[in-house]
């Protein structure tokens, strides 16, 4: 029997709300067992209806998905896993059409690119997405076992490490043997399971398609397909390059991580926080944990990327809205120092102020631009959207 876990608010919560105010169709996206499910029963109310699409009796009563659905006109309609039913997005379309009502369909989705592509052309103009990522800093309290185990509830939550890592074992096999079918059609998952482990190696560096290629024998575009497929389930990140208009040369590959830090443990095989400490991985690890942290509690609007030359100065983070730019760099030492290049970095970016994430307790300055900050602290300025 499975054991029954605590629920943990999310901060998602009252963006999910803000846009079932403002829009017919809301679509909760993110990986599985991020916590999808167990978050909408929590915002359905009384009289709605919920539809888990990997259920055959609920699949039953969409036999005839428009008389259903029509005859729920006036309730939230949440469908769980709709990527099973991408044909149910022209028949929500019709019926939010005629209702021309705010809060109509919650979807929910192990988000593939091609279902992205399909609901956002079916539904344009009817349809906002939300991302729910695993727990961040400000939703849970210990940040050494956040960093370790990684955010996803069953992960994070266990008992102990070793339960942790077995939940995360099991997820990756699942995910390879499962979920890959639904997400990316006929890819091996051998060798895309080789992939991912190469890019947990390569955390935090610069994707090389090419030499990644000629490592599975595949081509540098099939590297780059099945990468877009991972990405597409949220288990990679490809961070792009900021092309700032300086008169430098610049990198022009992404970055590229695993997202969730207790995946790429597991993958590189780290079972324990000593074993992280002395891992080639720990800086890049630490790198990848406060970039998806900031990045899951920043407001809409933001975009991301990182700076660097082809001469080696660089930001591990750019977050620019409007003509305002965020620099952060990340360090995994309590007695951060940045690199010489760094404050002509923050020159050529027109940067005043700049954030160190270093695992510190308190905040104090490094310079007269430049704060170090917890991870905390950090995430609590970011879901403030950097307001002075």
């Amino acid at each position: 029997m499975s054991k029954v876990l605590g629920y943990t608010p999310r901060l998602a919560v009252s963006l999910i709300r803000k846009r079932l105010a403002s829009s017919p169709v809301v679509a909760l996206l993110g990986p599985r067992q991020v916590g999808k499910s167990t978050l909408a029963r929590r915002l359905i109310g009384d009289g709605d209806v919920y539809l888990d699409l990997e259920r055959p009796s609920h699949v039953r009563r969409l036999t005839d998905p428009e008389l259903y659905l029509e005859r729920q006109r006036g309730r939230l309609v949440c469908l769980d896993e709709v990527q099973r039913r991408p044909d149910l997005f022209p028949v929500l379309r019709s019926i939010v059409d005629e209702a021309r009502a705010p809060g109509q369909f919650l979807v929910l989705g192990s988000a593939s690119p091609e279902l992205l592509k399909q609901g956002s052309e079916t539904l344009a103009g009817r349809l906002a997405l939300v991302e729910l990522a695993p727990f961040s800093p400000l939703e849970v309290a210990d940040l050494e076992r956040l960093w370790l185990r990684g955010g996803f509830p069953r992960s994070y939550l266990a008992d102990d490490d070793d339960e942790s890592l077995s939940w995360r074992l099991d997820f990756a096999r699942t995910f390879l043997e499962r979920d890959l079918l639904q997400l990316g059609g006929r890819i091996p998952p051998e060798s895309v399971g080789r992939l991912w482990r190469m890019c947990a190696h390569s955390q935090g560096q610069l994707l090389n398609a090419s030499k990644l290629g000629a490592a599975l024998g595949v081509s540098d575009m099939t590297v780059r397909r099945w990468l877009g497929v991972l990405a597409g389930a949220f288990m990679v990140r490809l961070v792009p390059p900021e092309h700032a208009n300086v008169k430098k040369r610049l990198i022009r590959s992404p970055k590229l991580y695993v997202r969730d830090t207790g995946i790429l443990h597991v993958l590189l095989e780290i079972d324990s926080f000593d074993a992280l400490l002395g891992h080639p991985v720990f800086g890049h690890s630490w790198e990848g944990f406060v970039i998806e942290s900031v990045l899951a509690v920043l407001p809409p609007g933001w975009r991301h990327g990182f700076y660097r030359t082809q001469h080696g100065a660089e930001i591990d983070l750019v977050l620019t809205r409007g003509n305002r730019r965020i620099a952060v760099e990340c360090k995994a030492s309590t007695a951060p120092r940045v690199a010489r290049g760094f404050h002509r970095v923050l020159d050529d970016l027109g940067i005043d102020h700049a954030y160190v994430a270093a695992p510190v307790p308190e905040p104090f300055p490094l310079d007269a631009r430049t704060e170090v900050l917890g991870l905390r602290h950090l995430c609590e300025r970011a879901s403030q959207g950097f307001a002075d």
